[in-house]
């Protein structure tokens, strides 16, 4: 079978992660980019464009991969689902609530295939986690507690390679920590509940650089969510930060280095992965969207299931707004 032909939205700084990742998925090859800079569209693929719409028109891919900024979403999101293209496009999934539910609402009306581009989950050491988790052998979950760090927010001058981070009026919880909340719904099931404390350190940006959340399973199950942008457990740690999970029969930790603990000292997996984005989970996530594509499945963070994930964000900001927990809601009213 020959490769379904895809198109790309965004050649920026994390754009590069998905086209890197799409070289090395034999079911799928990029045939056209779009971004303001044409140089670095045609270096993305063959056929170089700035206008989306048109590179719809003329390229009619199988697929597209929006990797933009938030706020270009849901344009191009209306914008594919019209032509009735199949879509990956990588989160945020949109500044507003509202924008989010008319994303899922316009692909659902169209009947257009839909992912979120979700990659924390499949970072391979939650994965492992995930099977363990699955299989039983630890028994019940008791709590958890996700630690996350990098030290980029530091400074006069924080967030380099994403400056635009600056003036975020929202920045941790929704362009961070929605990673971590997807993951413990990937892990332990959805969510019931969540308290959040925010705050901001560092004076030269808009948006929360610290928060600690709670959230509460609908099987009664809570774990920590604790992160910041200006501080390291590890230089460059491949999960961006560390992770422990205590159960009836014991514990397991993801460590800053990705390896998978159990116990004290029992090593479970080592990680080994050399290539790619945080364990190559950007590769994996879009193997992941063509496969299940072309299988006719099921995407693990397709529209309407990563709502729950939004909403739990959105219940995150209320909370701290609030001083108290939030229900997160499971009605989206569509």
């Amino acid at each position: 079978m020959a490769p379904l032909r895809g198109a790309i939205a965004g050649c920026g700084f994390f754009g590069q992660f998905h086209i890197e990742g799409w070289r090395r998925i034999p079911e799928a090859s990029l045939i056209a980019a779009c971004d303001p800079d044409l140089a670095r569209a045609l270096a993305a693929a063959p056929a170089a464009y700035s206008d989306f719409e048109k590179m719809l028109d003329e390229v009619k891919p199988d697929f597209v991969d929006i990797a933009t900024r938030p706020e270009l979403h849901l344009p191009m999101v209306r914008a594919a689902a019209e032509r009735r293209i199949p879509i990956v496009c990588q989160k945020p999934m949109a500044p507003s609530w509202a924008d989010c539910i008319e994303m899922v609402r316009c692909v659902e009306t169209a009947g257009v295939p839909f992912m979120i581009h979700e990659n924390w989950r499949w970072q391979e050491w939650y994965r492992i986690v995930g099977g363990i988790v699955r299989s039983g052998v630890m028994g019940a979950p008791v709590t958890y507690t996700f630690r996350t760090r990098k030290r980029d927010g530091a400074g006069p001058e924080p967030y380099v390679l994403q400056p635009y981070f600056r003036v975020m009026p929202r920045l941790l919880l929704f362009e961070t920590l929605v990673h971590h909340i997807d993951t413990a719904r990937f892990l332990f099931g959805d969510l019931k509940t969540i308290y959040a404390q925010l705050r901001r350190v560092n004076p030269v940006i808009q948006g929360e650089d610290q928060a600690h959340l709670v959230v509460t399973h609908e099987t009664g199950l809570s774990g920590l969510i604790d992160g910041n942008r200006f501080t390291d457990l590890a230089p460059d740690s491949p999960p961006l930060g560390d992770a422990s999970f205590e159960f009836e029969n014991g514990c397991l930790r993801v460590t800053a280095t990705g390896d998978v603990i159990r116990g004290a000292s029992e090593l479970v997996w080592k990680n080994e992965i050399k290539i790619g984005y945080r364990g190559d989970s950007v590769r994996a996530t879009s193997q992941h969207f063509v496969r299940t594509l072309l299988a006719g499945g099921q995407f693990e963070s397709n529209g309407r299931d990563y709502l729950k994930t939004v909403a739990a964000v959105e219940a995150g900001y209320r909370s701290n707004a609030e001083g108290r927990p939030i229900a997160i809601p499971t009605d989206f009213g569509l």
